[in-house]
């Protein structure tokens, strides 16, 4: 059967991956991550303007009024309603900045004022740690069990290396790190394993009938007979998201654009990370029955 030489080339492909997250981890260690009032604490400020109007010009606002830190987005069907994120404020402050738009749109109203406790933001990112931990040490176990040993580090080095990009993405263009940002990343572990299940489950089952063959020709074979599957799969998914993106609205972004790149690297990871990292742990040299 012929099949795409993708093993030949693992050291492009696991070196495309290092440079890109050396890239975030740069720039984080510049200027680190641009963390949200979710994890810093703040106010959120939800208002109606009942008209349309720019977000540049509500920014040009707020920085008028000295807002050294601040996230606005618009929100509601219309998209005529406004969603600003800031560091704690004083209520004389929350009110100067109602009187202010008011000034420029005359129908606005707040529509609710809430504080943000830093305090909640850093037990959710705490729990999320666990969460992920604990998520890593279960498909650890599961895929040693159902697999192998080999396959099941592969897997969570991919899944590590989904991770990663995310956060390089973040890093690279300064995207507020909010609650979303869980929700990104778990999403996207949870999407990535299944793609790499299918190539593994391939791996496995010609194992059995290419006892002959060197484990880089088996990890050539299994991918090319399920990449199709996962393409597919990837740029269904990444359709839908990509309309979300541009017809979702401002308030949602920042979410679907990280989704984006999250699955595109999970698709990327499972096709040339993961089975490179099971043939590197395996040696590419070794017969498959020996």
């Amino acid at each position: 059967m012929k099949s795409y030489k993708i093993m030949e080339k693992k050291h492009i492909w696991i070196g495309i991956s290092v440079i890109m997250i050396a890239l975030g981890i740069v720039s984080m260690s510049m200027r680190g991550l641009n963390w949200g009032i979710d994890f810093t604490g703040g106010n959120l400020l939800h208002f109606n303007l009942n008209q349309n109007y720019e977000l540049a010009e509500v920014r040009s606002i707020l920085e008028e009024l000295d807002i050294k830190e601040f996230e606005a987005k618009k929100a509601g069907d219309g998209q005529q309603e406004l969603i600003i994120r800031t560091v704690e404020l004083s209520e004389n402050m929350q009110t100067e900045i109602l009187d202010t738009l008011k000034r420029e749109w005359s129908e606005t109203e707040l529509i609710r004022a809430e504080t943000i406790d830093a305090v909640i933001g850093k037990e959710m990112q705490r729990q999320a740690v666990i969460a992920l931990i604990i998520a890593n040490i279960g498909m650890l176990i599961y895929i040693t069990f159902r697999f192998e040993f080999y396959s099941a580090v592969a897997a969570v080095m991919a899944l590590l290396h989904d991770v990663l990009i995310v956060l390089s993405f973040y890093a690279i263009f300064n995207i507020p790190v909010d609650s979303s940002f869980i929700a990104v990343i778990l999403t996207i572990v949870g999407y990535s394993v299944n793609d790499t299940i299918v190539i593994f489950d391939r791996i496995r089952e010609n194992l059995k009938v290419m006892k002959q063959a060197s484990f880089e020709d088996i990890a050539n074979i299994s991918i090319t007979q399920s990449i199709t599957r996962t393409v597919n799969t990837s740029l269904t998914t990444l359709l839908t998201i990509t309309a979300l993106y541009f017809l979702g609205g401002e308030t949602i972004r920042d979410f679907t654009s990280a989704l984006i790149v999250g699955i595109s690297a999970g698709t990327y990871s499972s096709i040339f990370i993961a089975s490179s990292l099971w043939l590197i742990l395996r040696g590419k040299t070794r017969i498959a029955n020996a």
